[in-house]
């Protein structure tokens, strides 16, 4: 999901120009000649292994499994309640869980 509220504006002539230009002067980062960008090969093809560990890495990425899962649950609270806690910023939600622990029997 885009946090991006409004479309994206066409760039004008002149600033794709000053783009292509800054492009063009980059010494580290030419372009490729037509013959170069025929002769790429995927990067998977010339190193199988590499790119099978990396890509197993990045599967295995990700928020870490907990001892103890939490149960999603629909909840009636006052809105007092809720502006409360959502004015204390993000995970305004795990403070509930958190106040509610403490109350609990």
């Amino acid at each position: 999901m885009s946090n991006r509220s409004r479309p994206i504006k066409p760039l004008s002539d002149e600033e794709e120009a000053k783009i292509q230009g800054q492009i063009a002067s980059d010494p580290d980062n030419p372009e490729l000649s037509e013959e170069e960008f025929e002769n790429a090969r995927l990067f998977r093809e010339i190193l199988p292994g590499l790119a099978g560990k990396m890509e197993k890495e990045i599967a295995a990425r990700g928020r870490p499994r907990l001892e103890q899962t939490k149960l999603p649950v629909t909840i009636r609270l006052d809105q007092d309640v809720i502006d409360k806690f959502k004015a204390t910023g993000k995970g305004w939600q795990g403070r509930i869980n958190d106040v509610l622990k403490q109350a609990k029997i």
